[in-house]
């Protein structure tokens, strides 16, 4: 016979699946697809951060509340970031991936779910150190646009400048970090040159087709929040949107090797998770 805590939970992954589609029905944000045990962590916690005792409860705010819809956006969204975060993806990026993008007399750039942008800035600062910036259009997405706002600000706490620094030195800077921001308070603020080839724009991957024709795409730790047909939904998104010849990034526990799109790639590097999209695609 069941006990009474296997039959609550049940009870409240069902209204969780129904709190997801009403959130898609009226909003058209669609995480059904998401990995259920991700969603679930961020509704609990959203449930007693409200003092709330249901999922259904929370459902009733999410649709008829502006503000409660926008904490649970917050909630679910991909924000997990850093400035140079695995700098060892970014060292070889400068040896694998900068020599491949010089050949190119202008070139494209997609970053997929750039969350609060710091990865962006990365990518910009070493376009700079690398004489590449002013060949560069870089586009930044995300489905949220909150986070978008803080992209394009480019404000950080001055908190995490230590460890943005530290990483920036074993990804193999040239410079000196804090040449790229100013220091105001307890903020800093990114250098106003590195925004200048930068769009920041709504893109929602889930959602949304191809967003530009792109010599790169950068989408690190944004898959692995996904179900395995998910998944393979943004894959052929990322290979409709890559040029031939085209550079995808993923981050150190996403893969290629599973998906079905994988004979599309050549595989750069198998620990940093690059790939290259083939000139030939097979049939």
């Amino acid at each position: 016979m069941r006990d009474n805590q296997d039959i609550y939970e049940e009870i409240r992954n069902i209204e969780i699946r129904l709190l997801l589609e009403a959130i898609y029905q009226r909003y058209g944000y669609d995480f059904r697809n998401y990995s259920f045990a991700h969603l679930k962590r961020r509704i609990v916690h959203r449930l007693s951060s409200m003092g709330l005792k249901s999922v259904s409860q929370l459902q009733h705010y999410v649709l008829h509340d502006h503000d409660t819809i926008q904490q649970v956006l917050m909630d679910l969204s991909i924000n997990v970031t850093e400035m140079f975060r695995d700098p060892s993806f970014y060292k070889k990026v400068r040896e694998e991936v900068i020599p491949i993008l010089k050949t190119y007399p202008y070139f494209k750039i997609w970053h997929a779910g750039c969350a609060t942008g710091e990865e962006v800035y990365s990518m910009a600062i070493i376009l700079k150190e690398e004489g590449l910036y002013d060949r560069a259009q870089i586009y930044a997405t995300d489905f949220n646009q909150k986070v978008i706002k803080k992209a394009k600000e480019g404000i950080y706490s001055i908190e995490n400048i230590k460890q943005y620094t530290t990483n920036y030195q074993k990804a193999g800077g040239k410079e000196s970090f804090s040449n790229y921001y100013t220091a105001h308070y307890d903020s800093v603020i990114m250098d106003e040159s590195l925004k200048n080839n930068i769009l920041f724009a709504d893109h929602n991957l889930v959602t949304d087709g191809i967003f530009s024709e792109v010599n790169m795409i950068i989408c690190r730790n944004v898959l692995i929040y996904f179900e395995r047909d998910l998944q393979d939904h943004a894959i052929k998104t990322f290979l409709d949107s890559l040029l031939p010849g085209g550079i995808l990034c993923l981050g150190s526990k996403e893969t290629l090797q599973f998906s079905k799109y994988y004979p599309n790639f050549n595989q750069i590097d198998a620990k940093e998770k690059i790939y290259r999209k083939k000139y030939t695609i097979p049939e």
